[in-house]
């Protein structure tokens, strides 16, 4: 066990990582991880698996895709160690579910169960891109129950995904990442968001908790609007609570932090143009802010994303190892 991580040498960074989630007391650091950590070339000297080419995926021997599994599995479980993540974020190779759980077998192989895995199992609308933003529009207008009829589809078409992953076993949870909202506020209104995503996001939570699967709901923008909604569809956290955005962490832990583990926010335009003073007071007011009575875990306001200071990341988790760490279970504010 890395020290700092918790009380018992018998827990594990995964053991943590969902105490936070479920807001049970824990002792020691706050749990950390990152949706995703693109600094792969900079830290070892390969690029993560998200930003490469899988279109020649087909073309390989067998032995050339037992390599990239394991330099995959590898590069998580070293990130993950370096940085002290409790939690890995998979990035599956093209092939659907057997791929999939090839990579999560592999990566459990080496290091059994002490991380938590999840992967991206989203099924609610997003903001669409610009190419289909006009047509998505009218559709919520022109034909309401053909969108609604096909949001009930993606979700069902989930769950029953999910219920393979679950009789397999090894992965723990899913993190949603539909984007809902822009900096300004939501894409939709409360009103279209209550009858064409809230419905199907709570019905999708819903089921993956029956499976026994935690979930983590993302979305960056300003949520304000819609956090109502949001908590409502009962996820188990939310992320990335967007300081860019106007989110206060502060406030969302006053008004749900007794509902919710929190995820999030020290501001990611700070820790790429920001100053050092800058940077340490948005640490500390996200750990001081989302520490209290447990429900919180320390991570970026988006993700560590390629152009960022690796320097810089690092910086912060100096911060959070000092400062990020409860002296009684769940309890104490860090010190300023």
């Amino acid at each position: 066990m890395i020290e700092g991580w918790g009380s018992s040498s018998m827990e594990t960074p995964r053991d943590r990582f969902i105490a936070a989630l479920e807001r049970r007391p824990i002792v020691g650091r706050v749990p950390h991880f990152e949706l995703v950590f693109f600094l792969t070339m900079e830290a070892f000297g390969i690029v993560h698996p998200s930003q490469r080419r899988y279109d020649q995926w087909d073309q390989m021997e067998e032995g050339e895709r037992e390599l990239h599994r394991s330099q995959m599995a590898d590069m998580y479980l070293r990130t993950a160690e370096r940085f002290e993540h409790s939690a890995i974020f998979l990035h599956p190779n093209p092939g659907g579910f057997e791929e999939t759980v090839r990579l999560i077998d592999l990566i459990r192989e080496r290091s059994g169960d002490r991380y938590f895995l999840m992967m991206h199992g989203d099924a609610t609308f997003e903001i669409p891109d610009g190419n289909r933003m006009y047509e998505f529009s009218y559709r919520l207008a022109d034909e309401p129950e053909a969108v609604k009829a096909e949001a009930a589809v993606m979700v069902d078409r989930a769950l029953i995904a999910a219920e393979r992953y679950a009789a397999h076993g090894g992965l723990d949870g899913y993190a949603l990442c539909a984007d809902y909202c822009l900096n300004a506020g939501p894409f939709l209104s409360p009103k279209l968001f209550s009858a064409f995503v809230t419905p199907y996001l709570t019905r999708l939570i819903r089921g993956y908790r029956e499976l026994g699967f935690y979930t983590i709901k993302h979305t960056d923008g300003n949520i304000m609007p819609i956090l109502d909604q949001l908590i409502e569809a009962n996820p188990h956290a939310l992320h990335s609570l967007d300081p860019q955005a106007g989110v206060d962490i502060a406030e969302v832990k006053r008004r749900y932090g007794d509902r919710v583990c929190l995820i999030g926010n020290v501001n990611c335009g700070l820790l790429d143009t920001g100053t050092e003073d800058e940077v340490a007071a948005s640490v500390l007011y996200a750990l001081h802010s989302g520490m209290p009575g447990g429900g919180y875990i320390f991570s970026t306001s988006n993700c560590v994303y390629t152009g960022m200071s690796l320097a810089r990341y690092e910086f912060m988790l100096d911060l959070w190892r000092r400062h990020g760490n409860y002296t009684a279970p769940a309890g104490a504010r860090p010190k300023r």
